[in-house]
């Protein structure tokens, strides 16, 4: 079964990404997915990755409590966490869960109020028309959100050692600036277009095959972020594997 579905959602694939008849109406489409993806999430991922920088520093100076090692090493490794793995995959992860959720519920309430099949009849290839803007832009904006996820988490960091005492802002910069490798952004980016992709193409999969009514959308809906989340972390694996 896993198989059928797999080679079901490649065959969709396939069809989305077939030459559009107008890129005029679809870049309309983008620029609405962009700002509906991106600025619309802007908000969640400034909350929570200033509040997961900030309790990462201190539990990172609760475990280096000790006078053999210097202040600085907490804005070292925070850096490196938030780059690494925080910023991206946990930015991924609340993405999924309100991008992916809203993505499958307004493809799948398109399918069983047969919308998708008048667009079918009047030879309009639907899947590229409704999935490919909202993969473009997911792939587009979410590296910027994870950008400012990184950025929020650092300067969240900062905040909260100062608030603490865990660690002045002094040796707190230091640590940040300290043996800085360009590679570990490459790295997170990486990972931010991959998680793009994901958390637009699963969720519009499992939307544009629902069947049946209202209740078949939602659990439509809470299977395409369960599958989303799972295949982030399976991926968020690879990657490292590969890339580190």
């Amino acid at each position: 079964m896993i198989f059928y579905y797999f080679g079901e959602y490649l065959l969709l694939l396939k069809k989305v990404f077939k030459r559009p008849e107008k890129w005029r109406v679809y870049w309309k489409q983008i620029l609405y997915e962009m700002n509906d993806i991106g600025v619309g999430s802007l908000g969640l991922i400034l909350i929570i990755s200033t509040f997961i920088g900030a309790v990462m520093t201190m539990q990172i100076a609760y475990q280096l409590d000790s006078g053999f090692i210097p202040n600085s090493v907490i804005g070292q490794i925070n850096r490196d966490s938030n780059i690494l793995e925080l910023g991206p995959t946990i930015s991924a992860l609340v993405l999924m869960g309100k991008v992916g959720s809203s993505i499958a519920s307004q493809i799948g309430s398109m399918r069983v109020t047969e919308q998708i099949d008048a667009l079918e009849i009047m030879g309009i290839n639907a899947a590229g028309y409704l999935i490919l803007p909202k993969i473009i832009a997911g792939v587009v904006m979410i590296p910027v959100l994870v950008i400012v996820a990184i950025g929020c988490a650092l300067v969240g960091g900062l905040v909260g050692g100062t608030l603490t005492d865990a660690v002045t802002p002094t040796e707190y910069v230091a640590g940040i600036q300290t043996a800085f490798k360009g590679y570990t952004v490459a790295v997170a980016l990486v990972k931010a277009v991959v998680y793009g992709f994901i958390i637009t193409s699963v969720p519009a999969y499992k939307g544009f095959f629902v069947r049946g009514g209202a209740l078949e959308v939602g659990a439509a809906a809470t299977k395409s972020v369960v599958i989303g989340c799972i295949t982030i972390l399976a991926t968020d694996y690879l990657i490292t594997a590969l890339m580190l």
